[in-house]
């Protein structure tokens, strides 16, 4: 009768033994997408980013994506400091962004909080490849009243 493994060495076997396993397993093709953009107060209300507007820190914005496989998912973002925005997500290849819409939906800057830009987002096809970003158009708001200095 052969005598038995001491329970380290089961416990080594086991261990390798499931790492052969997992190596051999097909894995999914991991795919990661990232969406990014900007939020401004257009001080002057012209539809011109110039050197008298500033960054909206706090905006949010709302980014709709419809899968590959035709899920509808749905993110939430707020600006930076720097008005900046970004969503990201790693996924499967197969069930990767196909197309997306990003729209603005609220501003809490005290003195910035009408939105500026007649669209109310911006749809587009996202093609990028795995690991890069799509950078969508810069959302304005604009003042209630326009300073003097802007007339």
């Amino acid at each position: 009768m052969a005598a038995a493994l001491p329970r380290r060495w089961q416990l080594l076997l086991l261990g390798l033994a499931l790492a052969v396993l997992l190596a051999a397993a097909p894995a999914a093709e991991a795919w990661t997408g990232e969406i990014c953009g900007r939020v401004v107060c257009d001080v002057c209300g012209d539809a011109a980013i110039g050197p008298e507007d500033h960054a909206l820190e706090g905006a949010e914005v709302a980014v709709l994506c419809i899968t590959k496989s035709g899920e509808v998912i749905n993110y939430q973002a707020f600006t930076n400091s720097k008005g900046r925005y970004s969503v990201a997500e790693t996924m499967p290849e197969s069930d990767r962004w196909e197309s997306c819409l990003a729209r603005p939906i609220s501003s809490f800057h005290q003195h910035c909080t009408r939105r500026g830009d007649t669209h109310s987002g911006v749809k587009f096809t996202y093609s990028k490849p795995s690991g890069n970003s799509h950078t969508v158009k810069t959302f304005l708001y604009k003042p209630a009243n326009a300073p003097l200095y802007c007339s």
